[in-house]
């Protein structure tokens, strides 16, 4: 038994898309969408929709490459607009004309570019350790990291892989750790354990353009609604300039400092959870 259902929709280009739907389309709440991280899927989220969903629809998709969607066979498509089209088709296909938008790392962005592209869709926005700016050694470590993964021959040998790659990670026991290494992998019928995503998903970001987004611009589309920006202490990804620079050019955004962890919070430390719960009770 689940608490959400699973639900499939096509993509503008006929991609098998899939999405986790908790609560009730009747709440007459704004739902909430939750945009997972590069390479991270709709499993990330699972806790929290769990809770936020008795109050509320909770909308929590994979995009496309990862987890239970389908992987593109045209890697270019990996690309902005492509996952914004998705999700402006999902939006659609779920009725749901208005949303709360929280985003983590990659999520974020998305939801600044949906911000400029649907504005009338988007009451509200979280931002979950990411800014306008990237520092070039985070974007290194992050796009290596998920452009070659290993397999891995048990749960044991993912744990210790994780621990390593990200140090800077805050988990409480193995139990944690086992968690999260289950919302990062999935064991396949050779019983290894395999990255949940399409590595090419990468290749876009790899790719040599002159003609790179401002995302300062893309941030400032979120003056005219409520934003809560959230900061792992630990950040490699969100430093505390990019932080603070935020605040000067949306002053009423709200901000969060979540202690003792790295990239990203899993929003359901007691800091996050005290910030989303104030400011998703005012939208």
């Amino acid at each position: 038994m689940t608490d959400f259902v699973a639900r499939h929709y096509s993509a503008q280009d006929g991609l098998r898309l899939y999405f986790r739907d908790y609560g009730s389309p009747l709440s007459e709440r704004t739902p909430i969408l939750c945009l997972p991280g590069l390479a991270r899927s709709s499993k990330d989220f699972a806790t929290l929709a769990t809770r936020l969903s008795a109050g509320r629809r909770v909308i929590c998709p994979d995009l496309r490459g990862r987890g239970q969607s389908a992987y593109d066979p045209q890697w270019r498509n990996y690309i902005g607009p492509t996952y914004v089209s998705d999700l402006m088709h999902l939006l659609t296909i779920t009725n749901c004309h208005r949303v709360v938008i929280i985003g983590t790392s990659m999520g974020g962005l998305i939801a600044m570019a949906l911000a400029v592209f649907v504005p009338s869709a988007v009451a509200a926005v979280i931002l979950n350790d990411v800014g306008p700016e990237v520092p070039d050694a985070a974007s290194t470590r992050i796009l290596d990291a998920i452009g070659n993964p290993p397999t891995h021959a048990d749960w044991p040998t993912a744990i210790a892989y994780l621990q390593n790659i990200w140090p800077h990670i805050s988990r409480d026991n193995n139990e944690a750790w086992l968690k999260l290494a289950e919302q990062t992998y999935r064991q396949g019928e050779d019983g290894q354990v395999h990255a949940d995503w399409d590595p090419d998903i990468v290749r876009p970001l790899t790719q040599k353009t002159d003609n790179l987004p401002d995302l300062w611009q893309l941030y400032r589309a979120l003056r005219t609604i409520p934003v809560l920006a959230l900061r792992a202490e630990r950040s490699d990804v969100l430093t505390p300039e990019t932080f603070s620079r935020m605040k000067q050019e949306i002053p009423g955004l709200h901000q969060a400092l979540v202690p003792a962890t790295g990239h990203c919070p899993t929003l359901n430390e007691p800091v996050s959870r005290e910030a989303l719960d104030v400011f998703l009770g005012n939208n």
